[in-house]
């Protein structure tokens, strides 16, 4: 299959390392004044490389050609240095869409940026994919995102271990009721040093201030709670310490918030502190609980993060009917859409959903409907 430019990058890659099928993306990037791949992608090859067995890598001298023939899923223990560009979570989602269907169980241990404001950070796929990949059938005391060590951009240092089991099949979903919300949680990391680090989460989600003064993380919190505590009562914050290194090498806070609903979805937005340039942390609080409360709005059973993860392991079950409600698509949900039809001619069917008399009012939904493809992970060993 042939391709031109940089968009949508991993998702053809790993659509090609599920499929099976050969890709070659052309011009990448051919007019830019610094053509060809770069250094964060270079890094996301390599990570493929080591999760599988047998991948054939070819990438002309410019960069700006890409040959790609994936191998077999193998999983097994890996280490990978993630380039600081982009954070661990632009790896960690791929992963996600990978590790179920390896030889062996997965234990990645991925090191670098743990939260940054372009990727969804570390924290946010820990509360909001681990209990969707539940949903499917993928369970087990082995299936865990632990961040260990912290590292805001654009030093990183963070330290993230990631482990999953294998399955055979995935089981179809029937995911069209949401319920309504019943609370919101969120951790604060406090990490402090002789520098005065500070780490703060939110178990409305992880908020997290590091390397600046411990007071930054109680001004986040009253400013997040100052707009949410009009919503819900049930709100509860508790505080988590990351001392010395496990604080990570650049200064910074931010602001996870999930709520979950009766029927078990999980709804969630981040906010963090740029890099480069100042924000207040009343701002970045009371800027998180909106977003969270824009993204209950848009409502459905999988937030906007995680709707391409729905939608795969959908394409992925058994050849049965499976049915999930989801927001407004997002752009690259929509580019995701369009890739699963190229790889594995599979087609949804989309019926725009009303909210009826006696739900709330919020945006329109969409009923996403399948038949599976039925996949099935041959490489998975039998004991």
């Amino acid at each position: 299959m042939e391709f031109e430019g940089c968009c949508c990058f991993r998702q053809r890659l790993v659509l090609s390392t599920l499929s099976g099928k050969r890709v070659k993306i052309r011009n990448i990037r051919s007019k830019d004044d610094n053509p060809g791949l770069r250094e964060f992608e270079a890094s996301f090859i390599r990570l493929l490389d080591k999760v599988t067995n047998g991948t054939r890598i070819e990438i002309n001298q410019t960069g700006t050609v890409l040959f790609y023939q994936p191998g077999l899923l193998y999983g097994g223990s890996v280490e990978h240095e993630c380039n600081v560009q982009r954070s661990v979570g632009y790896y960690l989602e791929a992963l996600l869409m990978l590790a179920p269907f390896m030889k062996t169980p997965l234990r990645a241990v991925l090191k670098g940026v743990t939260n940054n404001p372009t990727d969804p950070s570390v924290d946010l796929l820990k509360i909001t994919a681990i209990p969707l990949m539940k949903t499917f059938g993928i369970d087990g005391n082995s299936l865990e995102i632990k961040v260990v060590k912290r590292g805001m951009a654009p030093g990183g240092g963070g330290e993230v271990h990631f482990t999953c089991p294998v399955r055979r099949s995935m089981k179809p979903v029937q995911l069209t009721e949401p319920g309504k919300i019943k609370r919101i949680r969120g951790t604060a990391y406090p990490s402090f040093e002789t520098d005065n680090r500070k780490v703060l989460i939110l178990n409305q989600r992880v908020r997290f201030s590091v390397r600046v003064s411990p007071q930054m993380a109680n001004r986040i919190v009253d400013a997040a709670r100052s707009i949410l505590n009009k919503f819900i009562p049930d709100i509860y914050i508790y505080t988590d310490h990351m001392k010395g290194l496990n604080s990570g090498k650049s200064p910074g806070f931010g602001l996870t918030l999930v709520a979950e609903t009766v029927n078990g979805t999980f709804l969630g937005a981040e906010v963090m502190s740029p890099p480069q340039g100042q924000v207040l942390p009343e701002d970045l609080g009371r800027n998180c609980a909106k977003l969270l409360l824009e993204e209950i709005y848009r409502g459905g059973c999988v937030d906007s993060t995680n709707q391409s993860l729905a939608l795969l392991y959908m394409t992925l079950g058994q050849q049965d009917i499976s049915k999930t409600l989801l927001g407004p698509l997002s752009p690259y949900t929509v580019e995701f859409l369009r890739h699963i039809r190229d790889f594995f001619q599979i087609m949804f069917r989309i019926e725009p959903q009303k909210p009826g008399e006696d739900e709330c009012k919020g945006g329109e939904k969409i009923l996403m409907t399948c038949v599976g493809a039925g996949y099935s992970n041959i490489s998975k060993s039998i004991k």
